[in-house]
């Protein structure tokens, strides 16, 4: 089973001709997508830096998380190793990609039809189960039909927002621009409910000792992509072979039970992600 997951991700991570000096004027051109940033030698990196355990700011007030850890990994590998990192929110990161703001967003992205007409993803790095949640004391829902007539807070711009929109209409689907404040909400009896990450929701409850708690089963299982400009072929299949090596080696595992959980297995729940729809 990993031989093959590995073997497919490598299958969609083939090289093409434009980093092979294979191509015509056309293939040199798109060619611009990674050595432009190569000529830089730096590389500036969108994420939210304010979405733990995935992108925040340090005690040193300095980018860190998983999203932050697999950028500097990805980047390192081709050759690049300034990394610089833009805060910016969800809402606004396909519009600063084809602003140039950025060259490239790394905060573990979902893949959505809308956006990839836009921009161009790279393969999944990163897995996350989105589920509802509630106040700790509500005993009145217990999955998405139990929603009907409820208030539903979402974070703007994000992939639960989409889901909230597309599959609750007979919900109130209110969109946040911080987590925190979803959750505020929530606790304070401004809002039924909750779409979030298994792991924000987890660290509110945990480390942030609020009295929420996740219902039913998961709704959706997001894998999670970098989105480059589109007619970026380099650059993308730069990144995705670092992202195949990184998978193949262990660097992957490795980075999630360092930033995410000892005890979270992302290779295996990134299989889950592939096998679920």
């Amino acid at each position: 089973m990993e031989r093959r997951f590995f073997l497919y991700i490598l299958q969609r991570t083939a090289w093409p001709a434009a980093l092979l000096g294979t191509t015509g004027p056309s293939g040199a051109q798109a060619d611009e997508s990674l050595t432009r940033i190569q000529k830089r030698g730096r590389v500036l990196v969108a994420n939210t830096q304010t979405s733990p355990p995935w992108s925040f700011l340090g005690p040193d007030n300095q980018p860190t998380g998983y999203d932050v850890a697999i950028a500097r990994e990805i980047f390192g590998r081709i050759g690049i190793a300034r990394v610089e990192f833009v805060a910016d929110s969800f809402k606004n990161f396909i519009e600063g990609l084809k602003a140039g703001k950025y060259d490239v967003v790394v905060n573990s992205m979902a893949r959505t039809a809308e956006r990839a007409r836009v921009v161009d993803f790279t393969e999944p790095y990163t897995v996350q189960d989105f589920r509802i949640w509630v106040h700790a004391r509500n005993t009145d829902i217990t999955g998405p039909a139990s929603l009907a007539g409820k208030s539903v807070g979402a974070s703007a711009g994000t992939s639960n927002e989409l889901w909230a929109r597309n599959n609750l209409p007979r919900s109130e689907v209110r969109v946040y621009e911080g987590g925190g404040f979803l959750y505020n909400d929530l606790v304070n009896g401004r809002l039924d409910s909750v779409i979030d990450s298994y792991f924000n929701g987890h660290k509110m409850q945990s480390i942030n000792n609020l009295p929420v708690k996740p219902v039913g089963e998961p709704l959706v299982y997001s894998l999670g992509a970098a989105a480059v400009p589109k007619n970026s072929p380099a650059l993308l299949a730069a990144m995705n072979k670092a992202i195949a090596d990184m998978l193949a080696d262990g660097t992957i595992q490795k980075l999630a039970h360092q930033y995410v959980s000892a005890d979270y297995d992302m290779v295996g729940n990134m299989k889950k992600g592939q096998a679920w729809k």
